[in-house]
């Protein structure tokens, strides 16, 4: 819908409210458009006047609620669910929207229930199943997560561009198969360890689609035979079959305890190692910040940190050289750094993830947030403290663990206890950095 479709929808509804001014389904159907658009306060208003207007509509309870729950009024938006589930109870929509709010608020045994109900109305409602995963992928219950997650539906366009068939596990043993891309660079890098298994499954032939931004950085994969990016052509090839990153740990059937993990699996340059030996100060520990992510990620208000200044305890620290990653948000701080740290600002230089595990084979420690960096901080084999949120924490990080079994020895997390407070996990970040400090001087 184009922005003149909005705006004359808008136009229509507003006056059939002006002529009627009692019609609640106007006024639910305004708070949609004015939702969509998010103007949230206005959209709010919308929905209250509906129920007040007429509570038998289950549709305003259930837009109430998501409203609700997107802005963190959680029992509000509880009551609004329940209202909707009490007007629609065999609406697999409600049952699984009730679903999300319990397990943001990790009442997960309830939203579970609220899942299998959706799925139990309506089996084939993909979102309940799709939303399933995430909990039970975050609970380590690996084997029907993976099944579950096989319900997204953002593959779908993917299956156009290939004339083979679509891999659902059958035997490789000299076959050639072309894995696509996913939506992040964090999955990407996360998941193209499963390269390494398909071949030892005999694969013949593995080319791989990337982000243009990891196409170097892939091209060191040893296992894989071509890697392209998506925005170039497609080579002409008869392959056997094509897959996603994301359906690979449901068909190599990844448990728990049989995570591919034999790190490093990704390798910075040596040519470019070598180019960046000069840029860092001598006899000092070296420390990469990331402190922010890309805006236009779903969770990223809680993911990423307000400002730099929020790691400001960090700089009392004596005989560490801080060096900004950051790429896109925050790169106005790296640049004016606030509290007076001395920041050697790197971002603007890192043109593409090739850089940037260049710049981090030099670097002693990254201190990020749950974006990208985290995966190849990882995947390269070095050190990384992750600063996870109490609110809609990723799957991959499983529960309460300190540590992450993608990335053994090499990474810990560091946890939000209360939403939007950071500043207890700055605080563990002092005493721990500190520490470490300490045992290198040794």
């Amino acid at each position: 819908m184009g922005s003149g479709d909005v705006t004359r929808a808008e136009a229509f509804l507003r006056q059939a409210i002006q002529i009627a001014p009692d019609f609640a389904e106007a006024h639910a159907n305004l708070g949609l458009l004015l939702d969509r658009q998010g103007r949230t306060a206005d959209a709010e208003t919308c929905y209250r006047q509906s129920i007040k207007l007429n509570q038998s509509i289950p549709e305003s309870h259930l837009n109430l609620g998501a409203l609700l729950a997107n802005n963190k009024q959680f029992n509000e938006a509880e009551v609004a669910y329940k209202q909707a589930i009490s007007l629609k109870p065999h609406s697999p929509v409600v049952w699984s929207n009730m679903g999300v709010l319990l397990a943001c608020l990790k009442r997960e045994e309830e939203a579970e229930q609220c899942y299998r109900t959706a799925l139990f109305l309506d089996e084939s409602y993909a979102t309940a199943r799709f939303n399933l995963s995430y909990l039970l992928l975050r609970q380590g219950r690996f084997e029907e997560g993976w099944y579950c997650l096989e319900s997204r539906n953002y593959d779908d366009a993917l299956a156009a561009h290939f004339s083979c068939p679509r891999w659902h596990g059958e035997a490789l043993l000299n076959k050639s198969i072309v894995i696509s891309y996913v939506a992040g660079h964090g999955d990407a890098i996360q998941f193209c360890r499963y390269a390494a298994v398909l071949k030892n499954q005999g694969v013949q032939s593995i080319t791989l689609v990337c982000h243009p931004a990891l196409k170097s950085l892939f091209e060191g994969l040893e296992v894989v035979d071509t890697v392209i990016s998506f925005d170039e052509k497609l080579p002409e090839s008869n392959y056997h079959f094509w897959t996603s990153l994301l359906s690979l740990p449901y068909y190599c059937k990844t448990r728990i305890d049989s995570i591919p993990a034999s790190i490093p699996y990704l390798h910075a340059s040596a040519d470019l190692i070598d180019k960046w030996t000069n840029r860092f100060p001598d006899k000092t520990f070296r420390v990469g910040l990331v402190w922010k992510g890309s805006a236009l990620f779903e969770n990223d208000a809680d993911r990423s940190l307000p400002s730099l200044e929020v790691l400001a305890p960090l700089w009392a620290i004596p005989g560490i050289t801080f060096v900004s990653l950051q790429k896109g948000a925050g790169g106005n701080e790296s640049a004016n750094p606030p509290g007076g740290l001395k920041l050697l600002d790197l971002g603007p230089e890192l043109h593409n993830f090739s850089d940037t595990a260049a710049v981090i084979s030099h670097l002693d420690l990254i201190i990020c947030v749950d974006t990208a960096i985290a995966h190849l901080t990882g995947a390269l084999g070095k050190p990384c403290w992750v600063m996870l949120p109490e609110y809609k924490t990723d799957w991959r990080w499983l529960m309460k663990r300190p540590d992450s079994p993608w990335y053994p020895s090499v990474m810990r997390l560091f946890r939000q206890t209360t939403i939007g407070d950071w500043s207890t996990v700055v605080d563990q970040l002092v005493i721990e950095l500190e520490q470490l400090i300490q045992v290198t001087r040794l």
